[in-house]
């Protein structure tokens, strides 16, 4: 049961049940009418993992819903526990779905671009005072250990690009979601500079050529 899942394995198990593999987690959300009512749903939630809540459960609880993340905490995957703990919670009879209001569930993270990762990421891990991914090597994504923050990863630079932003957002979404949330930021004056890695990410601009890329679990699976 904590066997790392592969991605197609990890949403396969989750389908149609309302959660959604994105950036190595199982989410969805409950709607809810009160705070109240919230923190009533994330006890459900918990009582519904048991003893492994603490371990793979983490519930961000608020007055018009409640977002509910699936992951085994101590390697930053998805494993067949993970898959079977998001089914019992759908199963302790939570209206589990990707949208609970505005828009569906998303992990947003940021990409610096560099030349040296080893020598600019210790500087963004003590400015940020964020920690390593568990289970990421040396050059792994930064991630901050409230989960208030977006994760931070390195993408590494053959040369210098000193006409180019190196920075961009990375927002991960459900892969079901990602032709709409392009289909609206084209509507909204973007563009497509790359589809060639598509379904796995697009790279899009802004009007001014600031670069976001829309990815999903899929095309990544060896």
């Amino acid at each position: 049961m904590e066997k790392r899942l592969s991605r197609q394995a990890a949403s396969d198990a989750v389908d149609g049940h309302g959660w959604r593999l994105v950036l190595g987690a199982l989410h969805s959300s409950v709607g809810v009418s009160s705070l109240a009512e919230s923190v009533e749903v994330a006890s459900r939630a918990v009582a519904a993992c048991g003893g492994h809540a603490d371990g793979h459960l983490r519930a961000d609880v608020r007055a018009d819903r409640v977002v509910l993340t699936v992951q085994t905490l101590a390697i930053g995957a998805v494993t067949g526990r993970d898959a079977e703990l998001a089914r019992a919670i759908t199963a302790a009879g939570l209206k589990t779905e990707p949208g609970a209001g505005q828009r569906s569930v998303q992990q947003l993270e940021i990409a610096v671009d560099a030349l040296d990762i080893a020598s600019v990421r210790p500087f963004w891990q003590a400015v940020l005072g964020y920690a390593d991914e568990p289970g990421a090597d040396a050059d792994g994504p930064l991630v901050d250990p409230l989960g208030q923050g977006p994760a931070l990863w390195f993408q590494q630079m053959d040369e210098p690009r000193p006409q180019r932003n190196r920075l961009h957002f990375d927002i991960s979404v459900p892969h079901d979601e990602a032709p709409h949330r392009i289909e609206a930021a084209l509507a909204a004056g973007g563009r497509v500079l790359s589809d060639v890695r598509a379904p796995s990410f697009w790279v899009l601009a802004d009007p001014e050529g600031n670069e976001a890329c829309v990815t999903t679990w899929q095309g990544r699976d060896v």
